[in-house]
């Protein structure tokens, strides 16, 4: 009964991860509508001023985990990111997702869209906790907050970077969905601990984001994310 419970409760949850996903549809959808009927010194102006706004979120996020931890785990995750070359995977994905969705000479930049808007809206903390409160309680509270955000951020970036920003409601939902629909065991795994230092490690890439956007960088985030799993190695070994 008590596994039932929890997985009633959990697909109750669900409902967050559902209104994150259509916040990101209904501000990406008005974002193309505004797409091109901005003049591009004025829209690329706006897309280098929200990278600034990502960067300060990312410092926010990075300062809030622990340095040495966070050092290394970047590292190790750039290595391994390298070494399985996941920009280059997901680059490919997004080129078969635009050649399947899209019209001919569609924007180029929708792989991009993609991948900056799926890792700016599922690193963070408000994802996990928000998730968990979500599936645990049905507090959607944070979601909520959350939602608001996202929709406006996906409203920015899709006027800028395109179609892609659309898509990446899809893996919000999958991403958050999980986390919620199986709350009641991961209670006890991310702790409080653990999800602050897996937000210090996604600050950096969500510093990464804004450098790409801000300053033309060509920093492959994606290739970080391993960085992730090695945060919960050190934390469990070294600080748990």
């Amino acid at each position: 009964m008590d596994i039932l419970r929890q997985w009633g409760v959990g697909f109750i949850g669900i409902t967050g991860a559902l209104t994150n996903m259509a916040a990101i549809l209904l501000g990406g959808g008005l974002g193309l509508l505004l797409k091109g009927k901005v003049p591009e010194n004025i829209s690329g102006n706006i897309i280098r001023a929200l990278g600034l706004c990502v960067c300060v979120i990312g410092v926010a996020g990075a300062l809030g985990g622990d340095l040495m931890l966070t050092v290394v785990s970047i590292a190790l995750g750039a290595f391994t990111g390298e070494l399985l070359d996941i920009d280059g995977k997901l680059n490919s994905t997004g080129r078969w997702l635009q050649r399947k969705m899209s019209k001919a000479g569609a924007d180029s930049a929708f792989t991009e869209g993609f991948v900056a808007a799926t890792l700016l809206f599922c690193v963070g903390a408000m994802a996990i906790v928000g998730s968990v409160e979500s599936g645990l309680r049905g507090d959607h509270s944070v979601v909520f907050t959350k939602s608001i955000l996202d929709g406006v951020t996906s409203m920015l970036l899709a006027s800028s970077l395109g179609f892609g920003v659309l898509f990446s409601a899809g893996a919000v939902l999958l991403y958050q969905g999980s986390i919620e629909l199986f709350a009641g065991y991961l209670q006890n795994i991310l702790t409080d601990g653990l999800i602050s230092q897996i937000s210090g490690v996604g600050g950096v890439m969500i510093l990464g984001i804004g450098a790409n956007m801000a300053l033309g960088a060509k920093i492959k985030v994606a290739n970080l994310l391993p960085g992730f799993l090695f945060a919960a190695g050190y934390f469990y070994v070294f600080m748990g």
